[in-house]
């Protein structure tokens, strides 16, 4: 560290071999570049990886939130998740009403054709799916899901 130069408890070398949880993000980062590129190839009414992650969003826990609300759950800012849901709602995969506590904001909720869109992506995954499971299979994929879903809570309690 020079002279002056600020500590912010920083490492000022790479441990190696690198941490074990450092692995592990690190290689959960790679899958989901992988599994994002197979799943864009095949997302339906030309929606883009960020608009199917809010139609997941909707489907996996329900809810009517407004567009502050989306952009802390997906750690962007309100005039970026803005611009998100305005490009759904035109292709009609969600629909914004006023908020009723704040009259600035919109609550959005998914649409019918945004179910839609959901299960067409997710369906026309299951061919990759498929490939997946045969070669990783059920069973090892059923013992990594807790745990992921366990690191999943942790960080999303600790962000």
């Amino acid at each position: 560290m020079a002279v002056g130069e600020p500590d912010h408890g920083l490492l000022t070398h790479i441990p190696d071999p690198p941490p074990p949880s450092f692995v592990l993000l690190n290689e959960i980062g790679i899958i989901s570049q992988l599994a994002g590129a197979k799943l864009e190839a095949v997302l339906p009414f030309h929606i883009s990886m960020a608009q199917f992650r809010i139609l997941n969003h909707f489907v996996r826990l329900g809810g009517r939130p407004n567009i502050n609300k989306l952009a802390q759950a997906f750690q962007v800012s309100k005039p970026t998740m803005g611009g998100i849901v305005e490009g759904m709602q035109r292709k009609e995969l969600v629909s914004l009403t006023q908020d009723p506590d704040d009259r600035r904001s919109k609550i959005v909720a998914i649409t019918a054709k945004g179910r839609e869109a959901h299960a067409l992506a997710v369906g026309n995954l299951a061919p990759e799916l498929a490939k997946v499971e045969a070669a990783m299979g059920r069973d090892a994929l059923s013992v990594m899901l807790p745990e992921l879903q366990r690191l999943r809570r942790y960080l999303d309690q600790n962000r």
